[in-house]
């Protein structure tokens, strides 16, 4: 006859839950992913983070009214340029840039204001682990919005042409 164990005390029993239950916490914590912001682990690179934000703004504006701008909705404005990142190891998941506009008319008749409004989610084309630092380090330059990516000859404009 094949030998069984059983459990009698219920607190080992217990005890092997939550063994169980933490060693399953402790694996999906090993890849948490967060906003760039809170992965950053210095100043240094917080700062590399907002310049890049507001470099990335700037060079949107300079080439809206002559590319991305033009026809039905000409108002595109950037709402956020985000990325999701392993704080663990640094790697990027993914990296989107959202936008909105919207189309507006008015009715002659009415005087209503009818608007349509469209919104992008504009994903960055970045190799296969990339991290944090190494997308930093590329786009550290005075124009981040047209350097070549980390792995890759595309850019974050690439990204907006593939999008908007």
């Amino acid at each position: 006859m094949p030998s069984t164990t059983t459990i009698r005390s219920p607190s080992v029993a217990c005890c092997a839950l939550l063994l169980a239950a933490s060693l399953a916490f402790a694996a999906s914590a090993a890849s948490l992913y967060v906003d760039a912001a809170e992965a950053l682990q210095d100043e240094a690179q917080r700062d590399a983070w907002y310049s890049l934000l507001a470099r990335l703004k700037r060079d949107f504006d300079d080439i809206c009214g002559d590319t991305f701008c033009e026809g039905e909705y000409s108002n595109i404005e950037p709402l956020r340029y985000l990325c999701s990142v392993d704080r663990v190891n640094g790697r990027i998941g993914t990296c989107v840039w959202l936008f909105a506009a919207s189309d507006e008319q008015i009715d002659p008749a009415t005087g209503e204001i009818l608007e349509q409004p469209k919104f992008w989610r504009c994903p960055t084309p970045l190799a296969p682990d990339t991290t944090i630092d190494a997308l930093l380090s590329a786009v550290a330059g005075p124009s981040p919005l047209y350097a070549p990516l980390p792995g890759t000859d595309r850019s974050i404009y690439d990204g907006l042409v593939d999008c908007l």
